[in-house]
């Protein structure tokens, strides 16, 4: 079994290559190749949980397991641990152990990135972008986003204001135009995609977001949990990226009481091969929320393209 540290699972999970074995696996999922039960959460000491998250298609098998831990940032660890170990579907041998932080950390921004490519409008492209949140997620995304619209302006923001800045500082050396910003509702109307990567329970930004605005939320995983307000989940357009997930996970919609027969699991929007679906248009006003609880199926993308770029030659 080959072993794979965080730097060397980064290098093998470029985001575009990765958004489009995503896209792959949702085809595979809609067809019941690729399958995973509801990942199995188990409460922990002070507040953390442990994450089991199996899934398999006809070549491989994966399991997942991850620790969050929300409080770990006060004692100068990471709030999450974790490992993938990719199987051989047929015998079972163990082929990768991939850094469980690194695989969530890209594949969660690639599939934002996948959303935004299927749900984001014109405008909305035009950004500015904001990202709420300066940790693991909020780099990556704001790293995802960045390739995929390098002419975007964007803001960082966060509650301790010098991880913004260090985020921000990390952005501009890698040519993204990012600033760090002390207060997320006053440039709000003025962004067209919004990423809420957070652990907060309550809103981190109010309802003053603009027509056609796409807002990811990938911060929340449980349904105390909420990031966005429920007075925009209400009026928004919904998507999800799995509804089975979602309903037992994503508070931002749970806590919204939100109407299930209006949203949209992302695998119900897009065709067999590209080019995707585009959904209806946005009613006049109406932002769209992309709201993502993960799922097993996500980190077996992330094996797939892992072993392809890890095979030898």
């Amino acid at each position: 079994m080959r072993i794979f540290d965080w730097t060397t699972t980064h290098q093998l999970l470029p985001y575009r290559e990765l958004a489009n074995v995503l896209r792959a696996v949702l085809h595979d999922k809609r067809a019941g190749v690729a399958v995973a039960p509801q990942r199995l959460v188990l409460p922990l000491g002070d507040g953390g949980v442990l994450l089991a998250m199996p899934a398999a298609d006809r070549n491989i098998a994966i399991t997942k397991l991850v620790t969050v831990h929300p409080h770990n940032a006060a004692r100068g660890l990471p709030s999450i641990h974790g490992e993938v170990i990719v199987m051989d579907a047929h015998t079972g041998e163990r082929l990768l152990l991939l850094d469980g932080r690194a695989v969530t950390a890209r594949r969660t921004a690639a599939l934002s990135l996948l959303a935004a490519q299927m749900l984001a409008g014109e405008e909305a492209k035009r950004g500015p972008l904001l990202i709420i949140g300066a940790g693991v997620q909020g780099r990556a995304h704001l790293e995802a986003f960045g390739q995929w619209l390098p002419a975007c302006d964007a803001f960082v923001f966060s509650r301790t204001f010098g991880d913004a800045e260090a985020l921000a500082h990390e952005a501009r050396m890698q040519g993204i135009n990012a600033q760090a910003i002390g207060i997320v509702n006053d440039v709000l109307p003025s962004c067209g995609i919004i990423v809420t990567a957070t652990t907060s329970r309550q809103p981190v930004l109010d309802d003053r977001v603009r027509e056609g605005a796409l807002i990811v939320a990938v911060g929340a995983y449980s349904h105390e949990m909420a990031e966005l307000p429920a007075s925009l989940v209400r009026r928004a357009q919904v998507f999800v990226d799995t509804l089975e997930g979602a309903q037992a996970e994503a508070g931002d919609l749970i806590q919204a009481d939100v109407d299930w027969s209006r949203v949209t699991p992302l695998e119900a929007i897009r065709t067999a091969e590209p080019p995707l679906v585009a959904p209806a248009p946005a009613a006049p006003g109406s932002p769209i929320v992309f709201k993502s609880v993960g799922h097993a199926l996500w980190d077996l993308a992330a094996a797939r393209l892992a072993a392809r770029k890890s095979a030898p030659s």
